[in-house]
């Protein structure tokens, strides 16, 4: 089992007592307004999303994290990495994503959290790039991506939603000689 630490997070495995809060954040419209559709999802989908995230931990060696506030074990969110199936013209690809809920948003808890996979990503899986996706507009994670050392490499459509999205990229190379 993969637990990762940073000053303020622990990030690590998903447990049935997450589903509840994890519900709360994906029943947010704000929180979900730049996810796919924008659609809000129910304590059901968020259950079977935990189980389909533990499954890709299972088969890929990695996966989301839920992210926990150190000082009160809180359940904010999740970060960490997938394969983003959903745009198969980025393929193979590995993916670093998070989702925190609003009572977490501009304290750079995100970017602490996705800092910690990528590096986990890099240096403990051995990957060759990561990627992120934003739809259009989406500044604050565009942002976040930014502060990762990540760059823009296209712009396209997703094709689950129609909506338009930037594909960022690091590389391992890069990574490496960012953090010297």
């Amino acid at each position: 089992m993969v637990t990762l630490e940073t000053p303020r997070l622990i990030l690590r495995r998903w447990r049935e007592e997450d589903v509840a809060p994890m519900a709360a954040v994906h029943a947010d419209p704000e929180v979900m307004r730049w996810i796919r559709d924008g659609s809000v999802r129910d304590e059901q989908q968020t259950r079977d999303g935990v189980r389909a995230w533990e499954s890709e931990w299972e088969a890929q060696g990695f996966g989301l994290f839920a992210v926990e506030i150190r000082s009160t074990g809180e359940l904010a969110g999740f970060t960490g990495l997938s394969v983003p199936d959903f745009l198969p013209e980025v393929l193979p690809a590995v993916e670093v994503g998070w989702r925190l809920g609003r009572a977490h948003w501009g304290q750079g808890l995100a970017t602490e959290a996705a800092a910690a996979a990528v590096r986990f990503g890099f240096e403990e899986r051995g990957l060759e790039r990561i990627v992120s996706i934003a739809q259009v507009g989406n500044v604050a994670s565009e942002r976040i991506m930014a502060k990762l050392g990540m760059r823009p490499v296209r712009e396209t459509v997703n094709p689950t939603c129609g909506r338009r999205v930037r594909v960022f990229e690091l590389s391992s190379d890069r990574y490496v000689t960012s953090t010297r």
